[in-house]
């Protein structure tokens, strides 16, 4: 019988409860089961939009995961980064119910795992690539734009109010101050050495490199595996049968969808409401490819 858990809604009761017949009746040992967790997207979202990995929507999924009686947890990662807090706060809770659970974490990356989504990945007690997979980009980075040369040939003045010298520190309607630079600079530093600290303290000894590997340049999968950012190469289904043999099935959580998610599920992301507006999903969607097109995606 399934066991139910503190904080289970109805809901997840009965699911656990169905979820016990997809598996063969047998009198010998039931075959291992892995749960599967897709973290896929942008993380934290683009500012434009809730869209994208955060800790408020993988909640419920991880905690059905790890609730789940599985020989492993698995990740499939395909991720250009995004905000470091998210990140951090997200690698934590995986290590929080995989500690509490003594569940292992094996993570595969797609296409790309890159700054925050590399983070994620360190959070695994095992990480694997496809040997075109992109992996790395251990930094920070920060964009914005200037207009003020565009705004004075047009004739718009810009007017901000403020109580605090720095409150509008990097203001994109007004010329760049250096010492907004040297203040954001300063605290990218502070996270790039979190980050690094992170990852050093998770992959311990199998990392084979210098400071070359925090310099926020990407790799390879197959390159990243000489460098010990990965333990090795190879896809979920190849990896976990070799680990938990060919019986092994696959539990797939996902956020369940509304009505109207079904129906419009490509043009409306998980976590946006539907009176969101499309002309912020589209400005959402232009930033979003921007994150990928960073890393030729």
């Amino acid at each position: 019988m399934g066991g139910y858990f503190p904080g289970m809604s109805f809901i997840d009761r009965i699911n656990d409860f169905i979820a016990q017949f997809d598996l063969p009746i047998s009198r010998g040992e039931p075959p291992p089961v892995v749960a599967v967790v897709r973290l896929k997207g942008v993380i934290g979202g683009t500012g434009l939009s809730p869209r994208g990995l955060n800790v408020a929507g993988l909640e419920s999924l991880l905690r059905k995961a790890f609730h789940r009686r599985v020989r492993a947890v698995a990740l499939v990662i395909n991720s250009p980064g995004g905000s470091a807090v998210q990140s951090a706060q997200i690698a934590n809770l995986i290590r929080h119910y995989a500690d509490d659970k003594k569940t292992p974490v094996l993570a595969f990356t797609e296409d790309v795992a890159a700054s925050g989504g590399y983070w994620l990945a360190a959070a695994a007690d095992e990480i694997y690539a496809d040997p075109m997979s992109i992996v790395g980009s251990i930094g920070v980075i920060a964009a914005t734009f200037g207009v003020h040369e565009l705004l004075a040939k047009i004739g718009v003045e810009r007017r901000v109010y403020t109580q605090g010298d720095h409150k509008s520190m990097l203001d994109p309607f007004r010329p760049e101050n250096p010492d907004d630079v040297a203040r954001l600079k300063d605290i990218q530093a502070d996270i790039h050495k979190q980050f690094i600290g992170y990852v050093k303290a998770r992959r311990a000894l199998k990392l084979n490199g210098g400071d070359e590997l925090f310099n926020g340049d990407i790799w390879t999968g197959e390159k990243a595996k000489e460098l010990g950012l990965v333990d090795g190469l190879g896809d979920l289904r190849t990896v976990c049968r070799r680990k938990f043999g060919d019986d092994v099935r696959f539990m797939t959580i996902e956020r369940p969808q509304g009505w109207f998610q079904r129906r419009f599920g490509r043009f409306i992301p998980p976590d946006v409401e539907a009176d969101t507006g499309w002309a912020g999903q589209l400005l959402s969607a232009v930033e979003e490819r921007a994150w990928w097109a960073r890393f030729g995606l």
